[in-house]
């Protein structure tokens, strides 16, 4: 059963959104802490959603025990946890509305030949626009992209500043319904944080050039746009931004408390002159000194 939804809008509410492809890391508790004590200090609400839209990623039982972990952290969230992998027809209906606007349209592109018409030997480069005006002779329909167009497109973000991109030179059409059959975490989360009302979004820095693509989907579907900060990532000593890809270890979860406290420092915050005596503790001083403009935009040192 889905939530009722509400015909007024909040004035703030979050979320954590992790892929179930793995344990709980410690890059992903910080992205968790910042968005919900911003949320929790503005008194908002903060929800969270399970990104488990490409099956063929998740690992079996990391989803409940992301929530788990969670709880244990002592995260609150409003209402039931939203999973993406019972949403397609939704992301289906989306799509139907950019064909007929003519705003899509189907690629037979392989990955190597976009690398090869666009820069050789040159990887991630631009999408040329091979089939923008019709799939060529004997070729079939693998993914489908959305139309972009060439002028600048930025937004204010709240801790890194402003960004801006010229989505057609920089990134070409994209995927917005992969060769696979999946829909794209583009429009996926875009119809998703609409759906949910989702007014402020804080999450990680890896995901901050992805930002004008979700801008352009949510104006062509006109949706709202929310509030965007991103968060410093956790790196490691070689710059590496700790992934559950790269099997980074889990936090603790049977004390939980020092990774809160680390992940706190890690965003700029000040740490309690004693330490807090229990989670309950922990939470009431975090929320009640929490300060967005003090995160900083790169990564700091960690406490030993």
């Amino acid at each position: 059963m889905n939530p009722v939804k509400n015909n007024q809008p909040p004035s703030y509410r979050g979320r954590f959104a992790p892929s179930p492809t793995g344990p709980l890391h410690f890059g992903s508790l910080v992205a968790a802490l910042g968005s919900y004590l911003d949320a929790r200090a503005n008194h908002g609400e903060w929800l969270v959603r399970m990104e488990d839209l490409d099956q063929t990623r998740e690992i079996k039982g990391s989803a409940d025990e992301i929530l788990r972990t969670l709880d244990r952290f002592g995260f609150k969230w409003e209402g039931e946890i939203i999973r993406q992998s019972r949403r397609t027809d939704a992301y289906a209906h989306a799509l139907n509305v950019l064909n007929r606007d003519d705003l899509a349209y189907p690629c037979g592109c392989t990955r190597k030949e976009i690398n090869i018409a666009a820069r050789p030997g040159i990887e991630s480069a631009a999408y040329p626009g091979t089939c923008r005006q019709g799939l060529r002779a004997g070729r079939k329909e693998r993914a489908i992209r959305l139309r972009t167009f060439d002028n600048p497109s930025g937004f204010e973000d709240l801790i890194q500043g402003e960004v801006t991109q010229n989505l057609a030179s920089d990134i070409g059409d994209f995927i917005i319904r992969r060769a696979d059959g999946y829909h794209a975490y583009q429009l996926a989360v875009v119809v998703d944080d609409a759906w949910q009302d989702i007014t402020h979004i804080v999450r990680g820095a890896d995901l901050l050039l992805s930002t004008p693509r979700q801008i352009h989907l949510q104006q062509l579907l006109e949706l709202p746009t929310p509030v965007y900060a991103h968060l410093p990532l956790a790196v490691d000593a070689n710059g590496r931004k700790l992934s559950k890809q790269y099997k980074d270890a889990p936090v603790e979860n049977r004390h939980p408390l020092p990774a809160l406290l680390q992940a706190l420092h890690h965003l700029g915050q000040p740490l309690p002159d004693e330490r807090p005596t229990g989670i309950d503790d922990f939470w009431d001083w975090a929320i009640s000194n929490w300060q967005l403009e003090n995160v900083p935009a790169k990564p700091t040192l960690q406490p030993h």
